[in-house]
């Protein structure tokens, strides 16, 4: 599918991952959405959305997170969210967390409809499905052989199996090479890496056996926490495998 002819805006919920530890990743949604001919906003007084402190069941110190989070959003046409965790909070999870408050579920129904993880934006919303015309691709160049994992929320929350995919499938200088339960946790889960160590390295393990197998460059998620958890024990076996946010592997693919 080829992308709509009327401009479309959206802002970008950055996740707190990417503003403090990968802020490239950031740099690469926007201009790959820009090379899609999104108009790009980005508003400034976004913090932590509250998945974090929900997660771990402190919901009263959530709540003003999530609360200013929709606040913030409330007039934006599209959110962008690179991470399938925290587009997942917003989108699921919110409605959970203020269940105790009916007047917020009008908002909070709201955001979610108009709340996107990036690969679900370019295909559903987008409509793009082939970023082959995108790519001004050398038929000589080497293809990269790249793996992908699927983070849990992405696939179990939001449901998004098919977009990641489909986006890579259409790089020309793309091999997808899919290795084995390519669905199963990695082994992060936020602090579910810090409470129980020894069985979040034992997924983790099985993680990276898996993808060492397909020979691949690199490895892809949706998520930065999954991609820091992998390059992690990645860098800790010496493996031969890059780890690389969707966002850098299609921006490096359309702009070089």
């Amino acid at each position: 599918m080829a992308a709509a002819t009327s401009p479309v805006r959206a802002s970008l919920f950055v996740t707190c991952i990417i503003d403090q530890i990968y802020p490239e990743v950031g740099d690469s949604t926007v201009r790959l959405l820009r090379r899609l001919g999104v108009e790009m906003d980005f508003p400034a007084a976004q913090t932590c959305c509250g998945q974090p402190a929900f997660n771990s069941g402190f919901w009263s110190d959530a709540k003003p997170l999530a609360r200013r989070t929709i606040e913030l959003l409330q007039h934006d046409r599209y959110v962008v969210v690179p991470s399938g965790s925290c587009a997942s909070m917003m989108r699921v999870f919110y409605a959970e967390l203020f269940h105790d408050e009916p007047a917020m579920q009008q908002r909070i129904a709201s955001l979610a409809s108009r709340t996107y993880e990036l690969t679900e934006f370019i295909v559903d919303v987008l409509r793009i499905d082939d970023l082959s015309a995108y790519v001004e691709a050398d038929p000589s160049q080497h293809k990269r052989k790249i793996t992908y994992h699927e983070g849990c929320h992405l696939r179990r929350e939001l449901h998004a199996q098919t977009q990641p995919r489909t986006l890579l499938d259409s790089l020309p200088d793309v091999e997808l090479v899919e290795m084995e339960q390519s669905e199963v946790c990695c082994g992060f889960g936020g602090t579910f890496s810090v409470k129980f160590p020894e069985i979040s390295g034992a997924m983790l393990n099985d993680k990276l056996e898996y993808a060492g197998k397909t020979g691949a460059d690199a490895i892809t998620a949706c998520d930065s926490s999954c991609l820091m958890h992998i390059g992690g024990g990645i860098a800790k076996r010496c493996m031969d495998i890059q780890p690389q946010h969707i966002a850098q592997v299609l921006d490096d693919a359309l702009t070089g």
